[in-house]
């Protein structure tokens, strides 16, 4: 943004109408961490949430229209509304959500309220393997495109194949042991 120089480790911040994201310096970052402001930018926090009773039923993510088993959801401030966008091979793909499908996912989760808009997102991860629940974090918004991008370099055949599936279980470990459990009103 300003020209100073970033190294590897660098945070980030949402040109909200562009939908994208930008690399900053520290000081950058700070600009646009006023989320009552009426910035052009956010800045993505690095703020990890679990939600130890999520509920969700196959019924209702079947209601959500989603043809995988991964997930993130965000706020979208410029648009009003939630969009969802899962992993496949050439990238995120966004799923228009059927009206009040994610309405009564909060419905069932209050604790997902805590989501701030256009800067995080609530990733959820449903049944596989020795699984048997869906799993649920909310992440920053650059922690899924990073999980998007290191996916669109593994992934092989139809499912995205072993390697795919070892990424996606380390993030979700990663997520795991970053997390705090999300305290039981709606915005922490």
């Amino acid at each position: 943004m300003c020209a100073e120089a970033i190294g590897e480790a660098h945070s980030h911040v949402v040109n909200v109408a562009a939908r994208s994201l930008l690399c900053t310096c520290r000081a950058c970052y700070l600009l646009f961490t006023d989320e009552h402001a009426e910035l052009r930018y956010r800045s993505v926090p690095d703020r990890f949430l679990s939600f130890p009773g999520f509920r969700l039923e196959r019924p209702l993510w079947d209601a959500l229209e989603i043809p995988v088993g991964l997930a993130f959801f965000f706020r979208n401030s410029v648009m009003d509304r939630t969009v969802a966008f899962y992993p496949g091979p050439a990238g995120a793909a966004e799923s228009e959500l059927p009206m009040g499908a994610w309405d009564d996912v909060v419905a069932a989760n209050p604790q997902l309220r805590a989501l701030v808009p256009d800067v995080e997102a609530i990733i959820v991860r449903g049944p596989d393997g020795g699984r048997t629940g869906f799993e649920c974090f909310l992440v920053p918004i650059d922690a899924c495109y990073e999980l998007v991008g290191g996916l669109r370099q593994v992934w092989r055949g139809f499912d995205g194949g072993q390697d795919a599936r070892a990424l996606i279980d380390r993030f979700f470990a990663t997520a795991a042991a970053r997390s705090r459990a999300a305290p039981p009103g709606a915005r922490p």
